[in-house]
């Protein structure tokens, strides 16, 4: 009983995390919360990262998708429809190579991934464009089919909910606002598009932590709104520095629990 309630409190907590950076950055809230749960219940890679897809698969995150909309934000539904696709083949192929892959390897290969994607959005310059040129830009779905399968394999690989990539990807091929970015990401990722390698974890691993899952559910949303109230007070410079500096604290968590094994 004492160890299912710990769960449940250390899910609330990983969650209510997830959901914050969720909101704010647009992501799914997987890079912060597989730290957390190796940090607070000593999960291995494996274990954690099925438990971060697992609770990004649930139908989390709509308060902060609300507050995005409030922001009279440009979207398109065919983006997110053919993106949401992609994904669905990548996780299968990313969670299948993931489960191969040792633990010390597969936790240096996700910190490695998260310097580069830290670096990158760093440097990235922010674009400036007006809601009224989106719909043109986005006429060619063959871009969207590759940032879902990409998006996706990064899911099922790092347990991340994929937006880590889909988020600079959007911007680099449909022209996108940091802010616009991040709420189609946020909404694809509100399909339960990583059901395919929760199954996966969950078969070659026995089973999943569900107490702590459920916990995680709970607190993402509280998160995930207060998150995306931050996010669409701030300009996109601020928000995709800001996204940087929190994977490289990630990042070097990361590093520590490999040197403190």
């Amino acid at each position: 009983m004492w160890s299912a309630l710990l769960e449940i409190l250390a899910g609330i907590v990983t969650g209510s995390a997830g959901g914050l950076c969720s909101g704010l950055l647009g992501v799914g809230g997987g890079f912060v919360m597989i730290p957390l749960l190796a940090l607070l219940l000593g999960f291995d890679q494996h274990r954690a990262q099925g438990a971060t897809l697992a609770i990004m698969a649930m139908p989390i995150g709509l308060p902060g998708i609300f507050q995005y909309r409030k922001k009279n934000l440009s979207w398109n539904l065919r983006i997110v429809a053919t993106v949401a696709g992609g994904f669905v083949c990548g996780v299968s192929i990313g969670s299948l190579i993931a489960n191969q892959i040792p633990q010390i390897p597969l936790r240096i290969g996700f910190t490695t991934f998260l310097l580069c994607i830290a670096v990158y959005g760093w440097f990235r310059k922010e674009h400036v464009i007006s809601d009224a040129s989106l719909p043109e830009a986005k006429s060619n779905l063959l871009p969207a089919i590759a940032i879902g399968v990409i998006g996706g394999m990064t899911s099922g690989l790092t347990g991340l909910g994929g937006a880590v990539v889909m988020i600079p990807l959007l911007i680099f091929w449909f022209r996108m606002t940091q802010h616009q970015a991040q709420f189609t990401s946020l909404l694809i990722l509100f399909l339960p598009i990583g059901l395919p390698g929760v199954i996966i974890y969950y078969k070659i691993q026995g089973g999943l932590p569900w107490w702590a899952i459920g916990g995680a559910v709970l607190g993402f949303d509280l998160g995930s709104y207060f998150g995306a109230k931050v996010a669409t007070g701030l300009s996109g410079v601020k928000l995709k520095k800001f996204n940087s500096l929190v994977l490289l604290v990630l990042a070097g968590v990361m590093v520590w629990k490999i040197f403190n094994r």
